[in-house]
């Protein structure tokens, strides 16, 4: 019998606190509070991060052109994602999800202090912490949210409304504060900033841990102790391996920036492929559960397609609006990086009134996969809309009015709460009973396949015209949604139970 099993101290949230936090449980103001902190720091930072890339050695800038930069911005959102479905697996397996968390948590911030030094290589020091904490932290928080509620208990998906508020919260403060710092007193302040926020969040997660469920479980399916030491030594020993090895190819020349990314981009395509593959030919799968894995392979495309516009809202976007758009509305001056934020806003303001539109279409709203659909165009219309602001100048120097890039986001950002909420949905309910607790890791895997791709598209930025770009870009988007919107009558006969 475990330890956990013998105290007397409860394993989950007290019983006084069922309805402490807006009728919801208090653990949820701890996790939600986490959340809005790691997103002001990762978003807060993200949305400097490309500047900074691109900026010059003489103003404390790495130099990068700006498609390197970008393709450099989007390997980084790549290894975090790829991480991530081994985040996954360690909560799982060894560690717990409340000590996945903490120590994702503490190396998210130590990643934050170290690129808030002022060296290139303490920025890729930092940036390969802060891929390994969010790979941690972020698979495991919503499943943290999940244990706060009982299977029947009603109170769930407004309780994941607010969680998810939360991110949003997080997501429009981060830009505002780093940015701000970041344009007005360097890099590294927007940085530290970034660092500064995620050491609240952990704070308040420590002081708020009595509220959550499972903190004092080891891991929910915990290996045996043999089969545990031998796997926490294959991965440090395969973590150190790694290292050594890249530090050699590095330094004899081989191992370049341009030839990492593009590992990473290959690891980004071969590993949805390797899972579907195993998931389709798995004896534990039945046929009936086969059939339905066929559609979602068509949605997790769409979302590949979709996340490979909504990641470039901070890379080419913020490289567009630092050096074609104007950074004033009514006469007030603000930093370019600011603009990530509007994605935020929007998000935080129209989340409800979905919500709220979805509620009263009732039975009459739209399949499943026709809100994915609508999504996918919208964030390919939100490229679409730059061809007319980049259009028709005989040089580089022309500034667009801010509408431009705040009406891109406002598309993108409704694009974003159709896709995700109706694509979350369909994962769990779509994956295979043998792999349903692996649910997360399938749509992760979709997140790091956009980024993987999104680090070869990027390199033509700067090297083709604006329009061209972003006019291509927006309408292969928009042609996959109308192609899943073509596909409906099938999707929805092979989606059941999805509706």
């Amino acid at each position: 019998m475990s330890h956990a099993a013998t105290t007397n101290e409860p394993d989950g949230p007290a019983p006084e606190d069922d309805h402490a936090f807006f009728g919801q449980p208090r653990g949820l103001m701890t996790l939600s509070g986490l959340e809005v902190w790691e997103r002001f720091s990762f978003l807060g930072m993200q949305a400097i991060l490309v500047l900074f890339f691109a900026d010059s050695v003489a103003n404390d800038g790495l130099g990068m052109d700006p498609g390197t930069a970008a393709s450099v911005s989007a390997a980084y959102g790549t290894l975090v994602y790829l991480v991530s479905v081994a985040g996954g697996w360690l909560a799982d397996r060894i560690l717990g999800s409340y000590r996945a968390v903490l120590y994702g948590g503490i190396l998210i911030a130590c990643g934050h202090y170290a690129m808030a030094v002022p060296t290139a290589t303490m920025t890729w020091v930092g940036l390969g912490l802060i891929s390994a904490g969010t790979g941690l932290l972020k698979p495991n928080v919503a499943s943290m949210v999940g244990k706060l509620y009982r299977t029947e208990d009603e109170r769930r998906d407004a309780g994941f409304a607010l969680y998810y508020m939360g991110i949003n919260i997080g997501a429009f403060a981060g830009p505002l504060i780093t940015g701000w710092l970041g344009d007005h007193a360097g890099w590294h302040w927007g940085f530290s900033a970034a660092a500064f926020g995620m050491t609240l969040g952990l704070i308040q997660y420590v002081a708020g841990r009595r509220h959550l469920a499972g903190r004092k479980r080891a891991a929910e399916y915990a290996l045996a102790p043999g089969p545990m030491r031998r796997a926490v030594l294959l991965i440090v020993g395969g973590v150190v391996v790694v290292a050594v090895v890249a530090t050699a190819l590095a330094l004899i020349g081989w191992l370049t920036m341009d030839r990492f990314v593009d590992v990473l981009t290959l690891v980004s395509v071969i590993a949805p492929v390797v899972y579907f593959v195993v998931m389709f030919r798995s004896p534990r799968v039945t046929a009936e559960e086969r059939g339905r894995l066929r559609p979602y392979v068509v949605l997790f495309l769409a979302s590949v397609v979709f996340n490979f516009i909504l990641f470039q809202a901070y890379s080419t976007m913020m490289l567009l609006a630092s050096t074609n758009a104007r950074t004033e509305i009514f006469g007030f001056h603000f930093p370019a990086s600011w603009y990530a934020s509007a994605l935020g806003a929007f998000e935080v303001a129209l989340a409800p009134v979905v919500a709220a539109v979805w509620a009263r279409m009732g039975t009459r709203q739209p399949h499943a996969s026709n809100k994915i659909a609508i999504g996918v165009i919208l964030g390919g219309l939100s490229f679409l809309l730059m061809v007319l602001p980049t259009s028709g100048h005989a040089d580089g120097t022309y500034r667009m009015a801010a509408w431009w890039i705040v009406g891109s986001y406002l598309l993108l950002g409704l694009g974003d709460i159709l896709l995700e909420t109706s694509g979350m949905s369909a994962t769990t309910k779509l994956a295979p009973k043998a792999f349903a607790s692996q649910t997360m890791a399938l749509w992760f895997l979709s997140l790091a396949l956009a980024n993987g791709i999104q680090a070869q598209i990027v390199k033509l930025y700067g090297e083709v015209s604006n329009p061209a770009y972003f006019g291509v870009n927006g309408a292969v988007a928009v042609l996959a949604g109308v192609a899943v919107i073509a596909a409906a009558p099938w999707l929805k006969r092979t989606m059941h139970p999805v509706h």
